[in-house]
């Protein structure tokens, strides 16, 4: 409470090695903005960013090939090698059909690492999980109300986004959850996993990335 707020970013550093950046998803970035993050944070520090709601919620990825062409080159200009994951996160609305799945595969740049999170357990299917694959383009596991649990991997790189349940953006987990999720995640021998707690409209966020950051350690 008593850090000034300029300093929030430098003091979460020194707890944490990734941060998925959410103020993508409101505002198209620039790679001006970007660079200042990218100057804020350690050499060995990585950066997910979330593509704009215009793209994935607005227009649900129809005519918008230059808007997508154009983040693809902002946030690789801009985050440079601390860029990890590009995420495309789509509403419950968005229902899985053969349509809906071209549309996704045809916008993703396999030359970044997408990862896709879907909110309708529709999604939740075999071909899905190919189709994704042959992209290398990471199946988000995402703790979800009424979205299944079990753990999905479908690439070397494993992404997982704690929401909260049963209370989306408010509930904690608790240590057992915790280190059951931990334990999920070592049994599938990714090469690389970013998990992100997204409980944020509580303290249980940090909270729980700490104790999550314990176990890691």
């Amino acid at each position: 409470n008593d850090l000034p707020k300029k300093e929030w970013f430098t003091y979460y550093c020194n707890y944490f090695n990734t941060y998925e950046f959410n103020g993508s998803f409101y505002r198209f970035p620039t790679a001006e903005s970007l660079k200042k993050w990218y100057d804020k944070t350690p050499n060995d520090f990585t950066f997910s960013i979330k593509v704009p709601k215009t793209i994935t919620h607005t227009k649900k990825l129809l005519d918008c090939e230059q808007e997508i062409a154009e983040f693809y080159s902002v946030v690789s200009e801009g985050l440079s090698d601390k860029l990890g994951c590009v995420l495309w996160q789509f509403p419950p609305g968005f229902l899985y059909s053969e349509d809906n799945l071209n549309r996704v595969l045809n916008v993703l740049n396999d030359q970044f690492k997408n990862v896709v999170e879907f909110r309708h357990e529709s999604w939740w299917n075999t071909l899905v999980i190919e189709k994704l694959q042959s992209k290398n383009a990471v199946f988000c596991n995402p703790s979800y109300p009424r979205l299944p649990e079990h753990t999905i991997k479908n690439n070397s790189c494993g992404y997982f986004r704690q929401h909260g349940v049963p209370k989306l953006f408010y509930s904690e987990y608790s240590l057992t959850e915790i280190e059951t999720l931990y334990e999920q995640i070592l049994a599938k021998n990714y090469n690389e996993v970013y998990v992100y707690f997204n409980n944020t409209a509580s303290p249980a966020a940090v909270i729980n990335a700490l104790q999550f950051n314990k176990l890691v350690e």
